[in-house]
């Protein structure tokens, strides 16, 4: 199993575990400890992983940290935990930074069980730096920062690559941080700059006002083109063989493909691959279970629900140039080229589509069929959609339970959020009557329901409260 399998693994237990958890000890045992696992650490190794590290500190005797994680019975990594209640902006990872100056190691991670905040000693030598070089989320889980991590993994580590990658980090994150903060709320300064450089006039303060908004939609306009144009990308080189063709969405069995070519059908690892890919894209948008892999003589197709009437795409990996075929909703298959396999990536959007469109058509899960109501605590509610049934949930919850409504930031999904107070995070949203919330409803039912029963048990609701109702 890959590290983000793991730590995705580690993940879906927490919001079913993090209000049973009360204190600091707890969150050792049930958050920190399976998370140095899935790094490949043996916990249960005194060799490998140390509880309760001590070194002498100055004149302090016998303090110790959480966890230290060894290498040729030298430190490599300190581990200082806080109950996951806290908030790491206010703790002090007190320890951390006077054992930096004590002992081998040259990493350190203050953690709460679900942020991980990792420090090294980029700024001065032997002196932990003020701020971390990683932040990593177990419920955002970026899969870049999961590659991160992976430096960190047992198998991996080293010690200078380490170090380099570090210091690389941590300049990008501070760059990143306040390009962030100059697109939400750009500074004087930064409005000024573009304002200089296109208009002629007085910058008044009414002109900053206006450039102020401008340069705001302006800076999220350039970031939104900057990525259809890498999306694009494939399209617009060499021989694209990218013209739409009209294909009935039946996949010939592996018996009637040998029948017909007279060869065996092998399915090569370059395919499985590439299947692996579309399940990791496909992730945020379905349970990658519902995913299967057909193989033909000329081409793989990846199909929904194991039926060739779903094909989400198809794979032409057999000769010396690659291209992926994806569907649309009138049938069409569009042939793009890909350079490289990873390049699938780019085209997220498109399997996303096809995927909304079958599951919109006939709604997903072990039903296969239409809902017309749910029953929740003994009252049964009308609706016609799997989404609706979700949304109105969240607009009851939301009713009844205004004072603590935010604990619903606790679900996320395995990559994006679910739930934000801005729109443009989430694909498909829809706001939750009352609130400033939006929440994404671009799934099919199964994870709707799984969704809608994990969302009630946050205020104390069994869910075997919420049933639905079909056709």
């Amino acid at each position: 199993m890959d590290l983000i399998d793991k730590i995705r693994e580690t993940a879906l237990r927490i919001p079913n575990q993090i209000e049973h958890i009360q204190t600091e000890e707890a969150t050792k045992n049930a958050l920190v400890l399976p998370f140095i696992n899935a790094l490949g650490y043996n916990i249960f190794d005194p060799t490998e992983v140390v509880p309760e590290f001590t070194a002498d500190v100055g004149v302090k005797k016998g303090e110790k940290v959480d966890y230290a994680i060894l290498k040729d019975k030298r430190p490599i990594v300190l581990f200082e935990c806080k109950w996951c209640g806290a908030d790491l902006d206010k703790e002090h990872a007190s320890q951390l930074f006077r054992y930096f100056s004590v002992t081998d190691a040259r990493f350190g991670v203050l953690t709460n069980g679900i942020i991980y905040r990792f420090y090294s000693d980029l700024d001065q030598p032997n002196k932990m730096d003020s701020k971390p070089f990683i932040e990593f989320n177990m419920l955002d889980i970026k899969e870049q920062l999961v590659n991160e991590l992976k430096r960190f993994s047992k198998s991996s580590f080293e010690l200078n690559s380490n170090l380099a990658a570090a210091s690389e980090l941590k300049y990008m994150g501070e760059i990143r941080r306040l390009l962030e903060e100059e697109m939400i709320n750009p500074s004087d300064d930064f409005v000024k700059f573009f304002a200089s450089q296109v208009y002629p006039g007085k910058l008044t303060q009414p002109v900053r006002e206006q450039f102020t908004k401008i340069t705001k939609n302006t800076f999220k306009q350039f970031i939104t083109d900057k990525i259809n144009d890498r999306l694009k990308f494939a399209l617009a080189e060499g021989d694209l063989a990218s013209q739409p063709q009209n294909h009935e969405l039946e996949v010939p069995t592996k018996e009637e493909a040998s029948a017909k070519k007279g060869a065996k059908i092998i399915t090569t690892e370059v395919e499985i691959e590439g299947y692996n890919i579309v399940k990791s894209v496909s992730s945020d948008v379905i349970d990658v279970n519902r995913l299967t892999i057909k193989d033909t003589s000329n081409y793989c197709a990846i199909v929904l629900d194991n039926s060739s009437r779903k094909t989400i795409c198809r794979l032409y990996f057999n000769g010396p140039q690659k291209y992926i075929g994806i569907f649309d909703e009138l049938k069409n298959e569009e042939k793009i080229r890909l350079d490289e396999i990873k390049d699938i990536s780019y085209h997220k959007d498109k399997l996303y589509s096809i995927i909304k469109y079958y599951d919109s058509q006939k709604p997903n899960g072990p039903t296969e069929q239409s809902m017309v109501s749910f029953v929740f605590k003994g009252q049964r509610y009308e609706v016609r959609y799997w989404k609706d049934m979700f949304i109105q949930i969240c607009n009851m919850m939301a009713s009844t339970h205004k004072d603590r409504f935010e604990d619903i930031f606790q679900l996320s999904g395995r990559k994006n959020p679910l739930f934000s107070r801005d729109p443009a995070d989430l694909r498909s949203p829809a706001q939750i009557e009352g609130t400033d919330i939006y929440v994404e409803v671009s799934f099919g039912a199964k994870y709707l329901i799984k969704l809608a029963k994990k969302l009630i048990s946050i205020f104390g609701y069994s869910e075997d409260d919420l049933e639905a109702e079909y056709q």
